[in-house]
């Protein structure tokens, strides 16, 4: 059955799937051919205030998920993401990618939880 991975942009081994770039901003030194993305999704991302507050500190990871997820709710995009991550997850894994160095307390992390709990 394919799911949702959480994959940092920058590993060398990469699953197949569809693709899906989760950062505002395009990742440091990585070019678009070598990224192979199906889609760079930035609207879903953290708001700018929100991902400069966090800066990837752990102590802070779980009042930013909170945050984040409220913003998740208040968007406007979030719905359709949903709809297009549950369409690609009948055929094939679909991979959230990020370019944080943290690979346990980041957004793609607390997206892949968020959108796992509204996919009914």
């Amino acid at each position: 059955m394919p799911e949702i991975e959480v994959v940092r942009i920058y590993d060398h081994n990469q699953p197949d799937g569809y693709r899906i770039l989760v950062d505002r901003l395009w990742p440091r030194g990585m070019s678009k051919v070598r990224a192979h993305l199906d889609k760079w999704d930035k609207e879903i991302g953290p708001s700018t205030d929100l991902r400069k507050w966090f800066n990837h500190e752990d102590d802070k990871y779980p009042t930013f998920k909170e945050k984040y997820f409220k913003e998740l709710d208040k968007n406007s995009y979030t719905k359709e993401f949903i709809t297009d991550v549950k369409n690609h997850l009948t055929n094939e894994n679909v991979l959230f990618l990020y370019g944080a160095k943290n690979k346990k307390c980041n957004q793609a992390v607390a997206l892949k939880e968020y959108v796992l709990n509204h996919l009914n």
